[in-house]
């Protein structure tokens, strides 16, 4: 019975610093959030980084009617984690807005990670959808396919028929069995 009573206390006690580790993480972006010149650069950078990348990738961003980019997402947990990042909305090559994306979730995850997002929206209704919601949820105001892409990096642009796709990658390339499902995107001031 005292070692029922001990295992309680130690993972009551490690839930407890994993949600302040969580909430502290995700706090920090926000604290230190970016300015509209710095999400901009950090755009620029991540779609050069995306087109360099993926072949045929800015064939498929120029047949969009909108791109979501979110440069750097954070994500971190410990049995409970949250993710936080900040991007920028182009249309024709133009910043039409800014936007956060956050998460939180539950289950078996220990680690930080920082992660690129790419959101295109490929039809004037998919982006109508989007943008009549202050705060827009994957998965449940709209589903985004995501892109995976083979070993020879290449996207067949003339078979992708879904009105959203998605592309999360890393600075080592495109990132597998991950969702955009749970994440808020929420519309901010810059």
């Amino acid at each position: 019975m005292q070692i029922t009573v001990l295992s309680t206390i130690r993972f009551t006690a490690l839930s407890m610093f994993a949600l302040l580790l969580v909430f502290s993480f995700t706090a920090m972006p926000v604290a230190n959030a970016a300015s509209a010149v710095e999400i901009d650069a950090k755009v620029k950078s991540t779609l050069t980084t995306f087109y360099a990348k993926v072949k045929y990738g800015k064939t498929l961003a120029n047949k969009a009617e909108a791109i979501l980019v979110f440069p750097e997402v954070f994500k971190a947990g410990i049995g409970i984690g949250g993710e936080y990042g900040e991007g920028a909305m182009l249309r024709k090559g133009k910043t039409t807005g800014y936007y956060n994306t956050a998460a939180a979730s539950i289950g078996f995850q220990l680690g930080a990670q920082v992660k690129s997002q790419i959101i295109m929206f490929m039809d004037k209704d998919a982006l109508k959808g989007f943008k009549s919601n202050k705060g827009w949820k994957a998965g449940v105001d709209g589903s985004v396919a995501i892109i995976t892409i083979g070993a020879a990096a290449d996207i067949d642009t003339n078979t992708i028929q879904d009105p959203i796709i998605g592309f999360i990658f890393s600075n080592k390339g495109l990132m597998y069995n991950l969702t955009f499902e749970g994440s808020k995107i929420t519309r901010i001031e810059k």
